[in-house]
Parts: C-alpha cells; structure tokens; sequence
C-alpha cells in the first residue's frame, strides 16, 4: 500500500527547481561566507603591505632629509667661511690702502731728520733776520701809495737832524 499520491510532472520539476534553488543559494550563502573569511584575510595583507610601503617610503624620504640637511650644513659652512672672507678682505683692503698711501705721502726717517736740519737752520736765519729788522712793519700810505714804516713814538730820535726814529719793537 503506498499511501502516496501520484505526482503531478509539473510539480515535480517545481519542486525539484525549488531544492535546486535551496542547493544554489546555500552555495552561494557558503561562497560568501568563505569570501567575506578571505575579504578580512585581505584586508590584513593589504593593511600589512601597505604600512611595509609606507615605512620604506618613509624611510627613503628620512633618508634624502638626512642628505639635504647634511647638503644645507655644508652650504652653511661655505657661506659661513666666504663671508668671514669676504669681511676680511673689505676690511682689510681700506686699511692696507690708507697704510700705502701713507707710505706714499709721509716723509720717510730720512727725509724727517733732514727736515728737521732744514727747520733749525731756517729757525736760525729768523732769529738773524728779527735781529736786523726783520719784525718791522711796513705799509703802503697815502695817494701815491708811498712806503710807510711803524715808530716807537716815546723812544729818543738819533742823527745830526734828528731825522732818525726808532722801529717799534726795536
């Protein structure tokens, strides 16, 4: 006795079509479960491969930072000894100038002593020339501009006319 029913053909393809259907979606339910495992597992490798290019990425740039600087300390360096160059020489050069040209416009020791020579003789001759008149003071006086000389008025006149005065100062 098989208490079953006949079935219809088209129901058994339904449902042979639905149990198809429940396989298909449990494999697809399976699928996405092992690729969500694997999403997350990527995830991570991404992750990791992406700092260990960050790192060497930094660490290439840490490294060209090293050398700028190192490259910018050198520059400092040159720039530090041309400008210590630099001042040395415009503030030497006014000076060595000034000390040749000195050189050049002052008298040497032997043109100083023979100056000084010079200087004692001509004092000399001075002193010779006040002696005999040298301090007495003349001028031109009057329309035909004659020569005059200054007179000690309180000093005695000399000669047979009294015709002679004593220069003042004398």
């Amino acid at each position: 006795m098989n208490d079953r029913l006949p079935m219809d053909p088209d129901t058994m393809k339904l449902g042979l079509l639905l149990e198809t259907a429940q396989n298909h979606q449990d494999l697809a339910d399976d699928s996405l479960k092992r690729l969500q495992a694997h999403t997350l597992g990527l995830d991570s490798v991404v992750r990791d491969e992406l700092r260990r290019a960050l790192i060497a990425e930094v660490s290439g740039l840490i490294n060209e930072i090293e050398r700028a600087t190192e490259a910018l300390r050198g520059l400092q360096r040159a720039a530090r000894l041309r400008s210590l160059w630099s001042a040395t020489m415009l503030s030497s050069t006014p000076g060595a100038l000034i000390a040749a040209l000195l050189w050049w416009w002052l008298p040497s020791s032997h043109q100083l002593a023979a100056l000084r020579a010079q200087q004692q003789q001509l004092s000399s001759v001075v002193s010779q020339l006040e002696q005999r008149g040298g301090k007495i003071e003349l001028k031109r006086c009057g329309d035909p501009a004659r020569l005059c000389v200054r007179v000690d008025r309180h000093a005695p006149s000399f000669g047979s006319q009294s015709d002679y005065l004593v220069v003042q100062g004398y």
